[in-house]
């Protein structure tokens, strides 16, 4: 079983691999980016649970991935630089990171760090109970939703349908499913109750968050936080 999903941001493949490595022996999924769009792109596409992130990339640094990622974004970040001045590391941590480590660096600290910090996010995870995505955070404790910082009014039973969507990013679901699981075994109204509930849904999140819900024609619905 993963212990998480790791994306790694650097632009020198040889330190990719190194980590890459290292946190797959630690059961961990590793995605891998070159530049700061592809890691931008990445991260949206991807939520991982932690980025581990160069500063110096080509295309779009690392300050301003991490800068374009916050606050709608809340993943741990951990800046890797070969700068080790304190007003580098300032900058890198006012800029929204959680860790910042200096290169050369020891794969194994790195790999300690990440547990680290996931063992608390998981920890502050489960005292909240807040699901997050790009531009969405979802709070089962206090039943309550957040579309790019600003509260959106959702009914019971919409607010209970985008939780189990969001639980279970990528996944299909059939309008039975989604009958039985949101409404209970024992509704028995008309299924197309699923399509019109989503349709009310999708017009309150607004864009580009309502196109996390996507149709599967022929089959039923998913949620994916993609923006497409």
């Amino acid at each position: 079983m993963s212990n998480g999903k790791v994306l790694v941001i650097d632009d020198d493949q040889n330190i990719c691999q190194i980590l890459k490595d290292y946190l797959e022996f630690e059961n961990f999924e590793v995605i891998v980016a070159h530049d700061g769009q592809e890691g931008l792109r990445k991260s949206r596409e991807e939520n991982p649970d932690i980025i581990i992130l160069d500063i110096m990339l080509p295309e779009m640094d690392g300050l301003e991935v991490c800068q374009q990622l916050r606050p709608q974004n809340d993943t741990p970040i951990i800046m890797l630089s070969a700068k080790n001045k304190d007003t580098d590391r300032i900058t890198g941590l006012e800029m929204g990171a959680d860790d910042y480590v200096t290169k050369p660096f020891s794969p194994k600290e790195v790999v300690v760090r990440v547990k680290t910090i996931l063992r608390r996010t998981e920890k502050s995870a489960e005292y909240t109970n807040t699901i997050s995505f790009p531009q969405l955070a979802i709070n089962q404790d206090h039943r309550t939703v957040k579309v790019k910082g600003e509260e959106v009014e959702l009914t019971p039973k919409e607010f209970d349908l985008l939780w189990h969507f969001a639980s279970s990013p990528k996944q299909v679901f059939k309008r039975q499913d989604l009958l039985n699981k949101v409404w209970g075994y024992d509704y028995y109204g008309d299924i197309r109750t699923v399509d019109t509930h989503i349709k009310s849904l999708r017009d309150k999140l607004g864009e580009p968050v309502q196109n996390y819900i996507k149709t599967i024609w022929g089959v039923g619905y998913k949620f994916e936080a993609t923006e497409d």
